[in-house]
């Protein structure tokens, strides 16, 4: 049987997805696990950017498995003066390797363009994040250079700047 994705729109039973992504393996280029008071405001925040037409994020659910495998989503962002989205991803250890992750960012993909109000999508990867770097490049971004942040806060980072036209499909803007 051929495995397909969905992407879901997140809701408020989707705490546990936050849960299984929240493991030192899962967060090494994020600042290590976060504390369940920070995973509760991390899902309220997801619902209430939602609610706003600030975010779109979901859960990413494989035709194979009975639990969700993770999550995706997009959020509106000022870059270097101009209005963009900027997307991130988490597929659960147990999951991973099976390309889910490459169908989920395409989805993804597809619904920020479909927003149409937004030229680009945003990725930015930590340098030395492999895995999230290479999703980029197989994904058709363009990488566009380095930039430096802090993430979390306090806990400086160098990360690729990797960007997807949405312009340059059917439907986008």
């Amino acid at each position: 049987m051929d495995e397909t994705i969905t992407l879901r729109p997140w809701s408020d039973n989707d705490f546990p997805v936050l849960e299984r992504s929240n493991t030192p393996a899962m967060t090494v280029f994020l600042g290590g696990p976060e504390s369940d008071e920070a995973l509760r405001n991390r899902h309220a925040r997801f619902l209430r950017l939602w609610q706003e037409g600030e975010a779109r994020m979901f859960v990413v659910e494989s035709s194979r498995e009975p639990e969700s495998v993770g999550s995706i989503g997009y959020w509106k962002k000022q870059w270097q003066g101009e209005d963009v989205y900027e997307t991130g991803w988490s597929i659960a250890t147990a999951y991973q390797g099976r390309g889910l992750a490459a169908r989920a960012l395409a989805a993804c993909v597809a619904d920020a363009a479909a927003q149409g109000d937004r030229p680009l999508l945003l990725a930015f990867p930590r340098t030395d994040n492999v895995a999230s770097n290479a999703l980029c490049r197989s994904g058709g971004f363009t990488l566009r250079g380095e930039a430096d942040f802090e993430y979390p806060k306090g806990n400086p980072i160098r990360s690729n700047v990797w960007a997807y036209d949405l312009t340059s499909l059917p439907s986008g803007g």
